[in-house]
């Protein structure tokens, strides 16, 4: 059966929790690793490790920054206003250890200096990116196009909602923190790790969220923070606000469980097949740990699979779920915003869109739009088409669908490693090679793309 992967947030959510919790549901590290070295970035490494929090053992995923690039992020007795003891020339960049972030207006450098009551000095120079730089950043790396799709779509998510907290045009938002490295690091990695994983149905009941205040680059502002407050409410994540002073949700975590959440209701019942804890890096009354399971039920929902793996129903490999389709036509809307559109589609979480040419009243060609999409997401793909195209009425219809159980996996071939989607159906084996590997190693080869895909199902096929 199709695994689903449920979060439960009542600790919260953010970035580095969410990575080091999929990690420890075991996405690969070393591909990881491989795809964040491809994003080209400076300043940073990545720890990865065990760490205790409330006696548990759970998995930490940490961006350790180089003295430039340090933000100082976990100062608890400053980012709560409690201490006057500490002398700041400028406001900290928070990364997403439990932080948050807000834009700058302005595209220059800013060279920064402070000092701790540690006595520690340090002079920075933050380069501050908006959103077309960090697209480029994305693009040009070697994920995969499924996880660079999901990395475009949080930050999409996270520039509407500095863009509405700010009063600035989303093109004109200059990320402070979630251009710093740390937040990029944190952002492609959850992307890498979820498609490693080959989740695609994501389970979100509930956000729990702190209280009391924080401070940030505007002053002192209430938990939760406006872009976390502009998320939820654009994305209808339901809030649970605890009597806990801290912020658990930072605007990365709830950007990350807007863009990849496609359900909100765990099944009646259902199997767990395995557990990540992932800890986060502030110290609240509350331990800072987000747990990840992923977890599978039966067509209906409301049994789980039997004790020695059999599938229930009828012993095939696939799963039904329910999908949106709309529709609308269009004949007066320029090929640029067409193609527009599908970016934004595709990136707020479309499972497909596609195009048909048709003639429509007065004998005048034009496109018939088509979107499929999850139920949640229903309203968003509406909102994304009356803002970007020239269509007044929209067609939706809700559909049953049997979906084949697949994951991905990496294999040694002859040509090197290949990532491959591996589906099942009535007890025989697809493998399908994705794309960008075969076209990377056709590239290096200078061989033609069809010769080289063929040669690696080959090999697959005969295990040679």
């Amino acid at each position: 059966m199709r695994q689903k992967l449920y979060l439960e947030c009542y600790a919260g959510i953010s970035g580095d929790m969410t990575v080091a919790a999929l990690l420890d549901l075991g996405a690969d590290e070393a591909k990881l690793r491989e795809a964040l070295d491809s994003l080209g970035l400076e300043g940073y490494s990545v720890e990865i490790s065990r760490v205790k929090k409330s006696g548990l053992d759970v998995c930490d995923f940490a961006v350790k920054l180089d003295d430039a690039h340090e933000n100082h992020d976990h100062d608890m007795a400053y980012l709560h206003g409690q201490s006057d003891s500490h002398l700041h020339t400028h406001t900290h960049e928070h990364g997403d250890g439990h932080g948050h972030e807000h834009p700058h207006d302005h595209e220059h450098e800013h060279i920064h200096d402070h000092s701790h009551e540690h006595d520690h000095h340090h002079g920075h120079t933050h380069s501050h990116r908006g959103l077309p730089e960090i697209v480029e950043i994305l693009q040009r790396s070697a994920m995969t196009p499924r996880a660079k799709a999901t990395a475009l779509r949080i930050f999409d998510i996270l520039a509407e909602a500095e863009s509405k907290a700010h009063g600035v045009p989303r093109e004109e938002v200059h990320f402070h923190e979630v251009g710093a490295v740390d937040s990029i690091v944190d952002i492609a990695a959850a992307a890498v790790c979820l498609d490693d994983l080959g989740v695609e149905d994501v389970i979100v009941p509930v956000l729990y969220e702190g209280c009391g205040s924080i401070r940030c680059q505007h002053g002192v502002i209430p938990v939760p923070v406006p872009a976390t407050l502009n998320i939820v409410s654009a994305h209808h994540l339901p809030l649970h606000q605890t009597g806990t002073e801290g912020e658990f949700v930072t605007p990365t975590g709830a950007a990350i469980a807007a863009a990849i959440r496609t359900e909100d209701r765990l099944p009646e019942t259902y199997y767990i097949e395995r557990i990540g804890l992932g800890g986060g890096k502030r110290s609240y009354e509350r331990p800072s740990i987000l747990r990840a399971m992923l977890i599978t039920a039966d067509k209906a929902g409301n049994s789980c699979p039997e004790a020695d793996g059999s599938q229930a129903g009828n012993g095939n490999s696939e799963n039904a779920d329910t999908i949106v389709k709309l529709e609308c036509n269009v004949d007066d809307c320029r090929g640029e915003a067409l193609g527009y559109t599908m970016e934004r589609l595709f990136q707020a979480g479309a499972r497909d869109v596609h195009y048909t040419p048709v003639f429509m009243k007065k004998n005048r060609p034009g496109y018939m739009v088509t979107v499929i999409c999850t139920p949640n997401r229903r309203e968003i793909m509406e909102d994304i088409l009356f803002a970007e195209t020239t269509t007044i009425g929209i067609r939706r219809q809700t559909m049953e669908r049997t979906v084949l159980a697949r994951h991905n996996q990496t294999v040694e071939t002859s040509l090197g490693k290949v990532d491959v989607k591996v589906t099942e159906y009535k007890g025989q084996t697809i493998y399908t090679p994705e794309y960008e590997s075969a076209a990377r190693i056709a590239r290096e080869a200078q061989r033609p793309y069809a010769d080289v895909y063929e040669q690696i199902l080959s090999e697959i096929r005969t295990g040679k």
